[in-house]
């Protein structure tokens, strides 16, 4: 694959990570909010804590540190089991009556899904830049760096990189204490009512 369309490819995946996993997310959750579904709103908040993680990665990716690989890997595959996991909350969405929130939340719950399924086969031949340090200095893993630095350069343009991925690492091991915590001892003792809190 030439370099030109990897970068085209790079760039379509981050245009299309900032509406399904950011803005129609957003749009959905005021939406529920406004409408009082809460059924929606506590699956949102849901998928918030677990999206969390793709922010995290931006970060991670600013502050060049490779392990922003993993953990986009990560995000894709948390995302749909964080959306479909939970059975009762599953039950409460189909009853409802038919709306066009139901109908656009189902759409993009489902659309969400495909794109972060298709996301995770997509980023295993990336893996490698997270574990070696020779692949991640490669155009072939480089490329993955350009948006995040953009972002960078329109949000942060003051802060240096360094900064931005000291604050994706220290965010990140607030994550995975929270999930490891959240998994081992609250879903263990309380199952989904753990999420309620």
């Amino acid at each position: 694959m030439s370099q030109d369309l990897l970068r085209s490819l790079v760039w379509m995946d981050y245009r299309l990570a900032v509406l399904f996993t950011v803005i129609l997310p957003l749009i959905l959750l005021i939406w529920a909010f406004v409408k009082r579904a809460e059924a929606m709103q506590r699956l949102l908040i849901i998928y918030w804590r677990v999206a969390s993680l793709l922010a995290i990665t931006i970060y991670l990716l600013i502050g060049n540190f490779p392990i922003g690989f993993m953990t986009g890997f990560l995000a894709c595959i948390l995302i749909p089991l964080s959306l479909w996991f939970w059975a009762d909350l599953n039950e409460e969405i189909y009853e409802q009556p038919s709306s066009p929130l139901k109908l656009t939340f189902t759409s993009w719950r489902w659309a969400v899904s495909v794109y972060s399924i298709l996301g995770a086969v997509a980023s295993i031949p990336f893996l490698q830049c997270a574990i070696s340090q020779t692949a991640f200095a490669t155009p072939f893993c480089q490329v993955w760096l350009e948006a995040p630095l953009g972002f960078k350069d329109v949000f942060h343009p003051k802060y240096q990189p360094g900064f931005l991925g000291f604050l994706g690492i220290t965010a990140l091991i607030i994550y995975v204490l929270y999930f490891g915590y959240f998994v081992l001892v609250r879903l263990g003792k309380q199952g989904r009512s753990a999420v309620e809190q």
